[in-house]
């Protein structure tokens, strides 16, 4: 279905082609995704138009303007109609022309009111340090000011692969010279994350999206003591939290527990020690090798109910999509309120 919608869309709109990636298999899940949300949305609108107007916003980096919304539109009618066959009647085709008439208005709406906004950023590689064969950890020096709270994310572009954006959640809370850090592993097969570890180097220039997401900031844990939880590049949002309670608290008990394979794993520890060494309130605590469990199928939770303060504490976990999983079966088989967890797979 997506293949269709696109190969359509691009056939009565050519000039929006340089709007995509080369390799359109990602992009065709997140369009699938999105109309999977917005369906099984339609009758809250209290979520789905939040999620719509984001979806606007976020638009704008690929300069969408409102003659794009008609295509897309077309193209849409167009695949459902080809896919259903005898059952596009009449009235169902109304039906999805109103609903995707509400939507793009949304959009459209959201992206014009945020006009005065930055589309993107441009961001200059300041510093590359390799830290590992296939980790890197990139600082970049923003080209205007970027507000964003901890633990949100950002899309990132490179110059090798215009067009292809991926999220990244930046490993320091807000700075007053504009840089930002992310830590990035290159993912098998992947195409953003291996172009950061191999390619990017001290000079070139990235493009980043606007920040979005509430799901890994403080906000979510309304003051309580923290628990943190990270696997491999899992970190960077959780040590971004860290610092932002440092700069601007309130303080409170903070403990990090940072899983890794081997001592190879543990590739932001220097950093992290002179933090506990700063701050009273934080306390790191390295889980290598069987301590740390095998990642994909037992996660963290173990080692860290035994050795945490973990009473009432809000519990954030990051990492990979294995590894959160079973972490926070584990944490909420353990008994922690599903509303004291807070996670999202890294990037």
């Amino acid at each position: 279905m997506p293949r269709y919608f696109y190969s359509y869309l691009f056939l009565i709109a050519p000039e929006v082609r340089p709007m995509f990636p080369v390799a359109m298999g990602a992009q065709r899940d997140r369009l699938v995704a999105a109309l999977g949300r917005i369906v099984a949305e339609a009758d809250d609108p209290d979520r789905l138009i939040p999620f719509l107007q984001q979806l606007g916003r976020d638009h704008r980096r690929f300069q969408v303007i409102a003659r794009h919304y008609d295509a897309v539109g077309q193209s849409l009618l167009a695949t459902l109609a080809y896919f259903l066959g005898e059952a596009w009647t009449p009235e169902l085709q109304r039906g999805w022309t109103d609903a995707y008439s509400l939507v793009a208005r949304t959009m459209i709406q959201a992206a014009e009111s945020d006009s005065v906004a930055t589309a993107w950023w441009n961001a200059q590689v300041v510093r590359h340090e390799q830290r590992g064969f296939d980790l890197a950890v990139l600082t970049l020096r923003l080209d205007q000011p970027m507000a964003y709270l901890a633990g949100q994310s950002v899309m990132v572009e490179t110059p090798m692969l215009p067009s292809t954006w991926r999220p990244y959640t930046p490993g320091n809370a807000q700075r007053a010279d504009g840089t930002v850090e992310f830590h990035v592993r290159a993912v098998d097969g992947g195409l953003v994350s291996p172009a950061l570890v191999y390619g990017v180097r001290q000079g070139d220039v990235l493009r980043l999206g606007a920040p979005v997401g509430d799901r890994l900031t403080l906000r979510a844990s309304q003051g309580r003591d923290l628990v943190l939880i990270a696997g491999g590049t899992g970190l960077a949002p959780l040590r971004a939290l860290v610092e932002e309670i440092a700069q601007h608290g309130p303080h409170r008990r903070v403990d990090l527990f940072v899983g890794a394979r081997d001592t190879n794993g543990l590739y932001d520890l220097a950093t992290l020690r002179q933090l506990a060494q700063s701050h009273g309130w934080l306390r790191v605590t390295p889980l290598v090798g069987a301590d740390a469990g095998t990642f994909d199928q037992r996660g963290l939770a173990g080692p860290v109910l035994r050795a945490a303060a973990w009473r009432d504490s809000s519990f954030y976990v990051c990492g990979s999509s294995a590894m959160v999983s079973a972490t926070v079966r584990d944490l909420a088989g353990a008994g922690i309120p599903h509303d004291l967890l807070h996670y999202e797979d890294a990037r």
